[in-house]
């Protein structure tokens, strides 16, 4: 022992009673026997970056107060008895426990250099949970892990205090007389530098990513299959995973990759409704970019814009099990609702339940003028457990029916990284119990957070299911894009179960293609059917969608005239390359209404039809479409920049650089 822990210890013995030998010797044994008994936990310890070092702990201590000043060494001393306070004082077997601050400072000095030529202790200390009658501490008990940041990883004053976690979620602290429950968000105590060692490095889990499956929209010859039918869809989650996966030096996931998600990210200039309609319809037709002899038929809605926005009850379902444990998962959700609570009046109500290994209320139904204590209860959530989503569904739905009044809009929104594996976990199960609660009124929208372990099928499933909109959040600035300035347009909707048939001219268009919309797709006779589900328009909100046909006697046609096929299709005088039709329903209707719209071959290009193509092509690029011949990235990138347009935010510069990057990491 060196000069400086002997003076320390004779300081430490002339101030506190003189210990009976015999029962320092009893009560070190048994301290060292629980502390044992504490160490067999049957969790696996947590893997490290380096194997353990004999003696590390106390060649630590020696070198720290041999650097340290004064008030250095009063600071050490200070945190070596709240050390031993967690980590030594065992429950007694006498009738009559010593209180804490009796026994002298000697026993905890032996204790230490009892232990010296152990294994040095990691960052991970567990420690008995509370005081029970037996003399040794149950095993079956809470086991309390206390978790010390290094000062080179202090990010705040807080940082480097031991943090107490339990497997049942309760922390611990001492009084007087021994091991007290407290709360986990009661204040931390004063910083204390503690000498540790290296940091724990735990291993990341392998990459478990979910995408739907769908193959590429085929090409339909016209007089074969004239109608073409599909579910609109306002959801922009592709975009975003895109941009993440580009941003991180890695190409996407073909799944990931949905091309009318990517054009529907960005705003166009189309006219509003001039007539009573939830919605107008425009319609127009170019030359296609990528395949000389071909045209694009270009559909654009566009929604109107209520003067007024009604109350919102919104329910935030949000996801608080372990693999939600990272920076860009429950860290920024609780930023990006931060960001949105600013958007919310007094006419708007917020509750949170959140689900781990089981569900639960975090906050009742409060007025989202009570803006700090929903603050507080956001702040105070944090990650563990598995994911229960079948119970955190049934909890918001319940939530959302209190809340519910005549005139208002009920909406629950889950942010999860979609990792569902507790209760139904299966996509289509859980598709069929949201229809059933999708009945009462209330809409499910999807905010999805985090990679690695992103079930982007499963999130699709539900959005598409519940009448909502599902989009990914990867940086705060995609929050502010969402949940402030489309706030409106992603909560109040205008039109539910909206459906678009086209049914093409033979005697003009010889074949055509739907480009994206895969996951989409309706048969025929779902589009008069109105208990069909299809997707939802909310308030101001645009939607696209792309076709390329091919004229008949055009050479670019891919598929060759049948034999048997019957007469060569009459000629044509009206000028209808085809005729679109669309279904939909006001908000909480249950029969839906019919907007029909010639589509001229004449029709003028609408604005902005360039920036839609040259995000069209980038997708198809992406996917590996083989439908677009020799087009290249470069042409994409030459057709972006030249129909940039104004671009307020910076978002079309943006997607100009991530194409630009595309192009690089190709090469």
């Amino acid at each position: 022992m060196s000069d400086d822990l002997d003076d320390l210890k004779r300081a430490f013995d002339a101030g506190l009673p003189k210990a009976d030998p015999a029962n320092r010797t009893a009560t070190i044994a048994l301290a060292m026997k629980n502390f044992d008994r504490a160490q067999e936990s049957e969790t696996l310890a947590r893997l490290t970056s380096e194997p353990a070092r004999k003696g590390g702990f106390l060649r630590g201590v020696e070198k720290m107060f041999a650097k340290l000043s004064n008030r250095g060494i009063l600071t050490a001393t200070t945190a070596l008895a709240a050390v031993a306070m967690v980590a030594v004082i065992p429950v007694l077997q006498d009738s009559q426990p010593p209180q804490v601050g009796t026994p002298s400072v000697d026993r905890l000095l032996d204790t230490f250099s009892s232990s010296a030529d152990a294994t040095a202790p990691t960052a991970t200390v567990p420690v008995p949970s509370a005081p029970t009658p037996a003399p040794v501490l149950k095993m079956d008990a809470p086991v309390v892990m206390m978790e010390v940041a290094p000062p080179s990883q202090q990010l705040s004053p807080q940082a480097g205090v031991p943090r107490a976690t339990t497997m049942n979620g309760a922390g611990y602290g001492l009084d007087s007389s021994g091991l007290t429950s407290m709360s986990r968000s009661a204040p931390s105590p004063k910083p204390m530098p503690i000498p540790m060692r290296d940091p724990v490095v735990v291993m990341p889990e392998g990459n478990t990513e979910a995408f739907p499956e769908a193959d590429d929209n085929p090409i339909k010859v016209t007089a074969e299959a004239p109608v073409s039918t599909f579910s609109i869809d306002v959801d922009t989650a592709s975009w975003s995973m895109i941009r993440n996966s580009l941003s991180r030096g890695q190409l996407p996931p073909e799944g990931a990759v949905r091309i009318e998600e990517m054009v529907n990210y960005f705003t166009y200039d189309y006219p509003s409704p001039e007539v009573d309609a939830p919605f107008a319809t425009h319609v127009g037709v170019m030359d296609s970019p990528w395949r000389d002899g071909t045209q694009i038929v270009h559909i654009g809605l566009q929604g109107m814009m209520p003067d007024e926005r009604p109350p919102m009850n919104l329910v935030f379902l949000i996801d608080t099990s372990g693999s939600m444990n990272q920076p860009t998962k429950l860290p920024l959700l609780k930023q990006s609702f931060r960001l949105m609570m600013g958007q919310l009046g007094e006419n708007d109500s917020v509750a949170i339940v959140t689900y781990a290994g089981s569900a639960g209320l975090a906050l009742e139904p409060t007025p989202a003028t009570d803006r700090d204590t929903i603050l507080a209860a956001l702040d105070s959530l944090q990650a563990g457990g598995n994911t229960a989503g079948q119970a955190g569904l049934q909890q918001a739905y319940a939530t959302a029916a209190e809340m519910t009044e005549d005139g208002e809009v009920s909406r629950v929104i889950l942010a999860t990284d979609g990792d569902f594996n507790v209760g139904i976990s299966d996509p289509d199960k859980l598709k069929d119990y949201i229809a059933k609660e999708r009945e009462s009124g209330t809409y499910l929208s999807v905010l999805g957070f985090g990679r690695g372990n992103l079930d982007d099928a499963t999130m699709q499933a539900l959005a598409q299911t519940g009448n909502g909109m599902a989009s990914y959040i990867d940086t705060l600035a995609e929050a502010q894009k969402v949940l402030v300035d489309q706030l409106t347009g992603a909560l109040v909707p205008i039109a539910d179960d909206v459906k678009i048939q086209v049914e093409w001219n033979p005697s003009l268009v010889a074949e055509y293609r739907l480009i994206g919309y895969e996951t989409r797709a309706l048969n025929r006779e779902d589009f008069k059917n109105d208990k069909v589900d299809a997707g939802e328009i909310g308030a101001g909100t645009q939607v696209t969608a792309i076709y390329e046909i091919t004229p008949v006697g055009s050479p670019a046609r891919m598929t060759d005239p049948l034999r048997y096929g019957g007469a060569e299709p009459v000629a044509d005088e009206t000028g209808e390359l085809g005729f679109l039709r669309l279904r939909y329903k006001e908000p909480g209707a249950d029969d839906s209404q019919l907007i029909e719209t010639p589509i001229q071959a004449d029709a003028a290009p609408l604005a902005e039809a360039d920036w839609a193509l040259a995000i069209a092509g980038f997708g198809q690029i992406l996917r590996g479409s083989d439908m677009i011949g020799d087009w290249s990235i470069g042409d994409g990138i030459a057709l972006a920049q030249s129909a940039k347009g104004d671009d307020l935010y910076g978002y079309r510069q943006e997607a100009i650089t991530l194409m630009r990057l595309t192009e690089s990491m190709q090469q």
